[in-house]
Formats: structure tokens, sequence, C-alpha cells
């Protein structure tokens, strides 16, 4: 076994090699294995960047230390997603933001009845990163608008039924899921998923699962706008008084408006993108956002659900309609400073392959 740390007190990868296969083991249990800058066992898979650490470093003008931070995580996330090497991601637990980066690119999402997948970025100022505007994108009808919007939560049957998933296998069968993936002594992805397939079910959505009512979500989160999303959910909520609606809307009304603008635009451009374009936008957009030009919306929604966790933030700007269209188009630009770079991805030449996982 190796560990890959830069902290001396905590091995936050743990590197296990056993034949041909590698397994990277997330090692930040108290953090739900956030992702760090080196970068993690517990009760999550990955919980997402950690996010509070960054804030902290724009709080105190350091936001050039965050946009390092998303570089890397952007670059592993392009290195996942266009890598020869079947990937297997084992997602027993908790699964936010940048725990989809790390996993949904790869080839094979094993979900178990312990998975919670969300993206929450809306609520926190920021916005579905990670080339979630690709994967997000690219599930039946507009139901990543719907996840990426909302931030709402996904059970590991959800997960598999919309594809983000692609097997589940109950918890109590994964070690012998491992023990046979280490037995293998070669990489045909055929090979693997048979042996995945062997361990696997297909378990039934719960009746109220909001994928059940993929046509209303279709009709309300294909419109153009926030605001018209809005009078659709509030147009359905009034015949129909499913939960799944009326969490939506107060999912949406609690949200940054301007993380909502830019995170709908966002999924909309990712339809027609490959993942590498995907993330260079995305990496834009975090830059700015880190920046703080035209909303300080990422440290306000960090205090308020992170560190004093009063679950009131105050954004700013306040309401959708003070969110122009000219202040979105700013998110999707370069940065206007001399030391700031673009993302400069890794040369890749089986990005087709890349295209071809989702």
């Amino acid at each position: 076994m190796v560990a890959l740390s830069s902290n001396s007190d905590t091995d936050q990868v743990l590197v296990e090699e056993t034949g041909c296969v590698r397994t990277l083991i997330l090692n930040r249990p108290k953090q739900l294995n956030a992702l760090s800058s080196a970068m993690s066992t517990g009760r999550a898979f990955c919980a997402g960047g950690d996010v509070a650490a960054i804030a902290h470093d724009v709080r105190h003008g350091n936001w050039k230390l965050g946009t390092e931070v998303f570089r890397k995580k952007f670059t592993v996330c392009y290195a996942v997603s266009t890598y020869s090497k079947p990937q297997v991601s084992i997602l027993n637990g908790i699964v936010f933001g940048g725990g989809a980066g790390l996993s949904i690119h790869g080839r094979f999402r094993v979900a178990t009845e312990k998975s919670v997948f969300a993206m929450p970025e809306t609520a926190l100022g920021l916005f579905p990163d990670v080339g979630a505007s690709y994967f997000l994108s690219r599930l039946p009808g507009f139901f990543g608008e719907y996840l990426g919007l909302t931030g709402s939560l996904l059970d590991g049957t959800e997960m598999l039924a919309c594809g983000l998933a692609t097997h589940f296998v109950p918890s109590e069968r994964l070690s012998s899921l491992e023990e046979a993936l280490h037995n293998i002594n070669l990489s045909d992805p055929t090979i693997i998923s048979a042996i995945i397939t062997e361990f696997s079910q297909v378990p039934k959505l719960k009746e109220k699962s909001p994928y059940n009512h993929l046509k209303i979500i279709d009709r309300c989160f294909s419109r153009r706008t926030i605001e018209e999303i809005m009078v659709a959910l509030e147009s359905e909520a009034a015949n129909n008084k499913d939960d799944w609606i009326s969490s939506a809307i107060q999912s949406l009304k609690k949200a940054s408006p301007t993380s909502l603008r830019i995170s709908l635009r966002s999924i909309r451009e990712g339809r027609l993108q490959g993942i590498g374009t995907c993330l260079i936008r995305e990496f834009r957009m975090a830059c700015h956002v880190l920046k703080g030009e035209f909303s300080k919306d990422f440290v306000e929604g960090c205090r308020a659900i992170l560190l004093d966790k009063d679950r009131k933030p105050k954004w700013e700007p306040s309401k959708l309609e003070l969110v122009t269209d000219d202040m979105v188009s700013h998110y999707f630009s370069k940065l206007n400073d001399e030391d700031w770079k673009d993302l400069q991805l890794p040369g890749r030449p089986s990005l087709p392959y890349a295209i071809a996982k989702l």
C-alpha cells in the first residue's frame, strides 16, 4: 500500500496494488472524504470539494489559491473521462459534487442501497461543476436540469435508473465483488462488466421517486428561463400535491439567483459540447465566482450552510430579475487578469472514448 498526502498527520489517499488492479481509497472520513488539494473511508464515497477551505482563502483575499484547486480538480476529471483503462467506482455512501466528478466520468459506477447523490452547488452560491454540465445534460430528458438546479437527492436505485450508475450491488456483496475484481488479470471492460453483473440487482424505484414523473419534469425544466421553470412548477403544484414538486419549488426559491442563472446556461451549453470544452468553460465560471466581481454569493453560501449553519444566506443580487443577461455572460468569458491562465488540458488521443462512456 502506498499513501499519498501533503499532510503528515493523515494519508488522504491510500493506494493498493494487486496484480493488474490498482485501488484508490479516499481517506478523509471526518470531512466525508471532501476533496483536498492533496488528494478520502467512512460513510461517504466523497462529499465534494473542500469548499469551506476555498471560501476561507477567498474571504482573506486569496481567491487565486482557490482557482488552482479547481484547476487540479478539473484536470483529474478530464484524466478520468479520457482514461483508456476501465475505472470501477464503488459509490457506497455520499456522492456529492466533486465526488461525482471523480466517478461519473469513469466507465463503471456501482451504486448501493447506501448511495446518496446530489449536486447541491446552487445552495452554496456556486454551480454544478467537475464536468457536470457534460454528464447532467446527457441524462434522460431534462432530468439533469432538475438535479443541477434544485440539488435534489437521489438514492442508488434512482442513480441506476437515470444512468448515473451503471450497476447496483447490495453493500453486503461489495467485499466479494472487490475480491473478484482483484482476482482477474485483464483490463477488458467486457469481462469486468460481466463480473460486476454477477453481483448486481435491478431494484425497483420507490413509488414517489421523481424519476417516475419524467413527463412533468420535462414539461417544467425544458423551459427557457428560471422564471418560466418556476411558473411551470407552480402550475403543476396547483393540480398535484406530490412532495417532490413543492420541494423543488422551495429549493429554487432558496438558491442563489446568480447560481441558478449561470447553472441553467451551463447545462444547456453542455448538451452540445465535449467534456474538455465543458471543463474549460466551467473553470472560467469558477474563477469568476471566486473573484466575486458581480456576486460574492459563494462566500455567503459557505458561511450560511457550512460555517455558521444558520441556513439563511443573504444573496446579492437578491432576486432573479436583478441578474442580467450581461452579468451571466460575464461568467462565461476569460478573466481580464494578467496573472490568470485558462485551463490547459493534457493531450488525450482517446477523446472519442470519453464521449462513449456516458
